[in-house]
């Protein structure tokens, strides 16, 4: 989506055939409870680290980070992965910018690492984070947060924390807007754009 089309969507979701799924108070809601079956799973969250992946999903990390501090009384490290060298599809499409990695102070070896995105679709792009995270240490565990799980996976790869699942046709587009980055929170779903 173009830079133009995101405003006219953010202006008017409905001007691109786009229809909220989620809303602000919906994310802040899912967030919440992804933050609490994390302190579950995780027994108290002690060695949990939160790596988002650029974009979208440094700032949900982010949040989640919060609210998993809010829970636990403790600060929990939170940084991004970028994954752009450890793509599958770079020969396919132009060059892109380098996002940064970010590591917290005391690294991922031994730590239990969640990683953070907003849309888990074919499954490649947390394969390409899986690699990424390889060259970097060796965690005890890995586990996956998104806020929506639109299916069709190309790869054997499921999230372990969900927000949403949104079944989707692959005619549909998923678009998560962030108030950090779109000056909104919203999950839109559409119909993909001629050409496609």
């Amino acid at each position: 989506m173009d830079k133009q089309d995101t405003q006219d969507t953010q202006a008017n979701p409905q001007a691109s055939g786009a229809r909220p799924v989620l809303e602000g108070p919906d994310i802040a809601r899912v967030l919440t409870r992804i933050a609490h079956e994390i302190v579950e799973r995780a027994k108290g969250a002690d060695d949990v680290v939160l790596l988002g992946i650029p974009t979208r999903g440094v700032f949900l990390a982010q949040r989640l980070a919060v609210k998993l501090e809010q829970i636990t009384d403790r600060k929990i490290p939170v940084g991004s992965l970028d994954i752009t060298m450890y793509r599958d599809d770079l020969r396919m499409h132009p060059p892109r910018a380098l996002a940064r990695t970010e590591i917290p102070g005391d690294g991922i070896d031994g730590r239990l690492v969640v990683l953070v995105d907003d849309v888990l679709f074919s499954g490649r792009t947390i394969r390409a984070a899986l690699d990424a995270l390889n060259d970097i240490g060796r965690p005890r565990a890995v586990q996956l947060a998104v806020l929506v799980d639109r299916g069709h996976r190309e790869l054997p790869i499921r999230a372990d924390y969900v927000g949403k699942n949104l079944p989707t046709s692959l005619r549909e587009t998923v678009k998560v807007q962030l108030a950090e980055e779109d000056g909104r929170d919203t999950v839109l779903l559409g119909a993909k754009p001629a050409g496609q």
